[in-house]
This record gives C-alpha cells, sequence and structure tokens, in this order.
C-alpha cells in the first residue's frame, strides 16, 4: 500500500491534505543514510536529537487545522522543513515557522527555497514566545512536545484559531489537544496519545509536568 494510502486508511480525508501529501517529496526532507526509509510511515531522525514526523502524524495536524484560504499559520518547531513545505504546498496559506536548533533552522531554510517554496517567513529562535510581531495567526501547530500549553502561543491564537499541540512529559506519551478560540477562551479537545520529541527552551522549563492543558 502506498504511503497516502495508508494516510487515508488511517482517517485522514480532507482532499487538499492528501493532495499535498501526494506532492511533497519528503525523500528531500530525511537525511542520506534513511532514503530508503523516506516513505516508510514513521518518523526519522535528522539530527540533533530531533526527528521527521510520522507523514500520517503530519497529515492529521495538518487536517486538525481547517485551514482556510488567506489563513495565516505558525508552526513552531521547522526540524527539516517537511511540515513547513507541506503547509506552503496547500499554496492558499501564509505560513511562520520558528525553529530553536539554528543548524536545523539554516538547513531547513535552504531545502525549502532550493525546492522552490517561497514567501515563507522563518526565524531562528525559542518557539515558547511565539512570533508577536506577525500575531494574531489563524492557526498554530506545534511539532514539539511542552510539559504545558504555552501562554504566548495561546495569546497570539486570532478569534476563531486553532491551535495543535501536543503536551504532556518528555520520553513518554503525551496527548494531543486542540484548542479553539471562542471569544476569547480557549476551548480544549483531547485527541489522543501521540510521541513527540519534547520541547527545548523554556516550553521544557516552565510549568507543571501534565498532560492536561493550561487555557
Amino acid at each position: 500500500m502506498r504511503l497516502v494510502d495508508l494516510i487515508q486508511a488511517q482517517g485522514v480525508t480532507d482532499p487538499d491534505v492528501l493532495r499535498v501529501m501526494r506532492a511533497v517529496p519528503r525523500h528531500a526532507f530525511v537525511l542520506p543514510e534513511f532514503l530508503d526509509q523516506a516513505y516508510n510511515d514513521h518518523a526519522l531522525p535528522i539530527g540533533y536529537g530531533q526527528t521527521i514526523s510520522q507523514p500520517f502524524i503530519v497529515a492529521w495536524m495538518t487536517e486538525l487545522l481547517e485551514l482556510e484560504p488567506g489563513d495565516r499559520v505558525l508552526e513552531i518547531g521547522s526540524g527539516s522543513g517537511y511540515q513547513v513545505a507541506v503547509l506552503a504546498e496547500l499554496g492558499y496559506v501564509e505560513v511562520y515557522t520558528i525553529e530553536i536548533v539554528p543548524e536545523l533552522a539554516a538547513s531547513a531554510t535552504a531545502r525549502l527555497r532550493e525546492l522552490g517554496y517561497s514567501g515563507i517567513h522563518s526565524m531562528q529562535g525559542d518557539g515558547y514566545y511565539g512570533w508577536p510581531e506577525y500575531a494574531p495567526f489563524d492557526a498554530i501547530i506545534v511539532t514539539a512536545a511542552p510539559d504545558h500549553l504555552p501562554g504566548p502561543l495561546a495569546e497570539q491564537l486570532a478569534e476563531g484559531g486553532r491551535l495543535v499541540i501536543p503536551i504532556g512529559p518528555p520520553g513518554w506519551y503525551q496527548t494531543l489537544w486542540k484548542f479553539v478560540k471562542e471569544k476569547g477562551e480557549l476551548k480544549a479537545y483531547s485527541m489522543g496519545g501521540v510521541i513527540f520529541v519534547p520541547f527545548t527552551g523554556e516550553g521544557a522549563e516552565k510549568g507543571p509536568a501534565s498532560g492536561e492543558p493550561i487555557p
């Protein structure tokens, strides 16, 4: 079974998400030693203690964002740039991305440029604080797990905005949460168990070690 067929079989149905998962060349985002596994449905190391996420998880989280034309979406944790490319490939959203590891930030930016993805706003820094200069965002997607909901990200979510984030302790299962801002308040929806690399920087150091959301 092909990768996108596997993703669809696991419940992802949005035609735009399936389209971009077919279009983005995952092999361009993996290390040479893992090229033979590029289209397997699992995470792979990319160095610096980080990974390129499982394709199903990328597709599922993208679908959960419920993106609409003209939306401004912030991604926390550029990593290899794969999730950024998936968002950009949609062709109708404005993409912002932050990566804390300088080497990964530089390589992801260069890789995306080489692949022809233009108009992406990239920054090297601690994603815990979001990107207030460009806030508010219609959607925020976080690809590493803090132990609590970062307050700045909640604040930078627009009215009606969606925030998809894994929350929980490092080294164990976390919970994937979807938050929707309604009348200034966050409504929380638990989407199930996931495993992500932990936040580094501020998100690894503050707040209770809990998988429960803190609006």
